[in-house]
């Protein structure tokens, strides 16, 4: 994604450079983003795929994995036997899933798949077919989200989670309670506080042995105990390489005609592993190799999460769990309806949002999202954040009408895309939800904010007749 993403910048720029983009997979770039919603069959393949530059200046190569890079000669040579010259070099190697190392696993049996790419994506669709039951190693995002795929087919799904609480990285132990809840509510069972020791497969079905001394069986096993930065290629070449490829603000490795982005880039000490920052990195890029902005820096914006599940609204930013300067003193606020599976948690440092949790339906998560992505100022009522209702005369509800958005506001995180850009391309001539993502590329990204653009095509589409009689 983030090398299809630097091609296109690139192209938009213009100039006589030339592109070579060479990717290991044999498809053209795909949304990874998507591959759950894949899993659930609301879309089908062709809807993953990214939009592509292609043509004069930009040569795209499918199936072609890079074996070694020469610095000395500023080659990177193939596994057809071919090199290539490069003036500058791009890594976006990305991210391969972890596969625990557990017996049973190496080679991995058959009814047993990690979760990362499309052709994990398609193994596990056509082990779904004839299936009843999965089960699913980790409890992060991508598990969860495979979890509720596979569950909406309808098997009977179990997720296994070493950890007290599911999705620990971004959700406190009572939202991961409320969370466990709700997925039971979906047909997800959960086992958690659990390692896996080991796994057997046979023809008809695989087995996971628990630390616990309990064996789980299922038709399938997914596997989603995260991703490591893809450094191989890095580390040979003789880069600087910590958990990630080291890069400076410029995205610039320690050999300064090499660049990476992406999940295999490691800036300021910290991975992404998310789009929103891979696409920043990328056009960061693209401005200084093009020169249109030499010195451009890339700074790291506040990170949402959003777990995409049918029947799942949870999201999570900053640091309500307790991360980097959560120590410091801040207001807490919570509210939680167990009933409902509704939760909310809020923490609040200078009249400022510093981080928040909210789960199940709450009103105010548009509004919440933008005071945190904004760093605006939180209202005095701070309920109207917890319940998504405004309290004595603060109006701090989200407003009903995108008319009552500010044209600042953000639409679309991955992009960073506003409303105010949304609307003046609609005023251009882009008059549907496709060309408006066409013209901005929101929701081209998690697809989170699809629903948001509809509202504001269908507001502007009875809102600009009025105003231009």
């Amino acid at each position: 994604m983030a090398g299809s993403r630097l091609a296109a910048e690139l192209h938009a720029r213009g100039g006589d450079h030339k592109v070579t983009v060479l990717g290991a997979e044999p498809h053209r770039a795909y949304n990874r983003i998507m591959l759950s919603t894949l899993l659930t069959g609301k879309i089908a393949e062709p809807d993953v795929e990214l939009a592509e530059v292609a043509g004069q200046g930009v040569d795209v190569r499918t199936g072609v994995a890079v074996t070694a890079i020469d610095r000395a000669a500023r080659e990177v040579h193939t596994d057809d036997g071919d090199q290539h010259g490069y003036d500058h070099l791009v890594l976006a190697t990305g991210s391969r899933a972890l596969v625990p190392p557990l017996p049973g696993l190496d080679p991995l049996p058959e009814r047993v798949v990690p979760f990362r790419t499309l052709d994990d994506c398609r193994r596990i669709l056509a082990a779904a077919e004839g299936a009843r039951s999965a089960l699913v190693l980790g409890g992060g995002l991508l598990g969860l989200e495979a979890a509720r795929g596979l569950a909406a087919r309808g098997l009977d799904v179990t997720v296994v989670h070493p950890t007290g609480h599911l999705m620990e990285r971004q959700l406190d132990p009572t939202a991961g309670a409320m969370l466990v809840g709700t997925l039971a509510e979906l047909g997800v069972r959960t086992v958690l506080a659990v390692s896996a020791t080991g796994v057997t497969a046979a023809a008809d079905e695989v087995r996971l042995d628990l630390s616990d001394g309990r064996s789980l069986a299922a038709d399938l096993l997914v596997i989603s105990c995260g991703v490591r930065p893809d450094t191989a290629l890095a580390a040979a070449a003789g880069l600087t390489v910590e958990r990630g490829v080291v890069v400076d603000d410029r995205m610039r490795t320690s050999d300064r005609r090499i660049s990476a982005i992406g999940d295999c880039a490691q800036h300021d000490g910290a991975l992404t592993g998310l789009v929103a920052p891979a696409w920043a990195q990328a056009r960061v890029v693209a401005q200084v190799l093009a020169g249109d902005e030499p010195l451009a820096r890339y700074r790291p914006r506040p990170v949402v999460t959003r777990l995409k599940a049918a029947g799942i609204d949870l999201a999570a930013m900053g640091d309500a769990t307790g991360g980097p300067g959560a120590g410091e003193p801040a207001e807490e606020l919570t509210f939680a309806d167990p009933a409902r599976g509704t939760y909310a948690r809020l923490r609040i440092r200078d009249e400022r949002l510093t981080g928040a949790i909210l789960l199940g339906d709450n009103p105010a998560i548009g509004t919440v999202v933008q005071l945190f992505d904004r760093g605006a100022p939180v209202p005095a009522d701070r309920r109207s954040l917890l319940l998504g209702r405004a309290f004595g005369t603060v109006p701090a509800a989200p407003a009903a009408s995108p008319a009552l958005m500010p044209d600042a506001a953000t639409v679309c995180q991955c992009n960073d895309v506003s409303k105010g850009a949304l609307v003046a391309c609609w005023r251009a001539g882009a008059r549907t939800v496709d060309a408006l993502s066409g013209a901005t590329r929101a929701g081209t990204g998690c697809g989170g904010c699809r629903d948001a653009l509809a509202g504001i095509v269908d507001w502007l589409g009875e809102a600009e007749p009025v105003a231009t009689r």
